[in-house]
């Protein structure tokens, strides 16, 4: 019998018109990571840098990144092998951090990168995100100043590619697309709340992080209820 939540995402995924599998398999089924315990992501054991803290609040828990020493280091990829993905992760930035921040890196043993960050303002925080392949040496930045979003706020943001496209998004809506071609990656590590060689640190909360095996339409993507 299915859990309620695999239950969830096959409906999600079925939304996406992307090809599935024949009838008599499975659905392709997203890794999901809810982020509690610093020390142990989705039965990962991690690298704590600094001391990130496991914050409650009456929507559930999530783990805080000071934006100075904080951070986590995992020895898997949940991206090694496909072709196509979305990441969507659940954040909340914090006014008071610095001005570039980066909370999910990805990265194989070649040196093949998929980056998420942000870039906070005065006046708020815009998305940023890089896909970049060490085999066919192409890369995309993506990132539109131009689009800010409120700090102290839950916000999802996505990340997804496809057939040498990339665009993310944010709370389902698209703010800026390009093309790459990038491969699937090989096995490798990830970090949260920093980069992998532990600069541009996070300054907020990650309570959710989600990798899809197929490339979901905005309609499929998470978001964040409207304040």
């Amino acid at each position: 019998m299915r859990l309620p939540s695999q239950i969830a995402l096959i409906a999600l995924l079925l939304t996406t018109g992307a090809d599935l599998p024949a009838t008599d398999q499975s659905p392709p089924i997203a890794v999901l990571w809810r982020l509690e315990e610093p020390s142990l992501i989705a039965g990962h054991p991690s690298t704590v840098l600094g001391a990130p803290q496991t914050r409650t609040a009456s929507d559930g828990k999530a783990i805080h990144f000071n934006g100075v020493s904080d951070g986590l280091l995992l020895p898997v990829n949940p991206l090694e092998g496909l072709a196509q993905f979305t990441i969507e992760v659940l954040l909340k930035p914090e006014t008071s951090g610095p001005a570039e921040q980066r909370f999910l890196h990805v990265q194989d043993e070649l040196g093949s990168r998929a980056l998420m960050e942000i870039r906070l303002t005065d006046e708020g925080w815009a998305l940023d995100t890089f896909l970049y392949s060490l085999k066919t040496k192409s890369q995309c930045p993506l990132l539109d100043r131009t689009k800010l979003h409120a700090a102290d706020r839950w916000t999802w943001v996505a990340l997804v590619y496809a057939d040498g496209h990339m665009a993310h998004y944010i709370n389902g809506v698209k703010e800026v697309e390009g093309e790459v071609d990038f491969p699937p990656m090989l096995a490798g590590t990830i970090s949260l709340g920093v980069r992998q060689n532990q600069v541009y640190w996070f300054k907020g909360s990650l309570r959710e992080v989600r990798f899809h095996p197929v490339a979901l339409a905005s309609a499929a993507l998470q978001s964040a209820p409207a304040k």
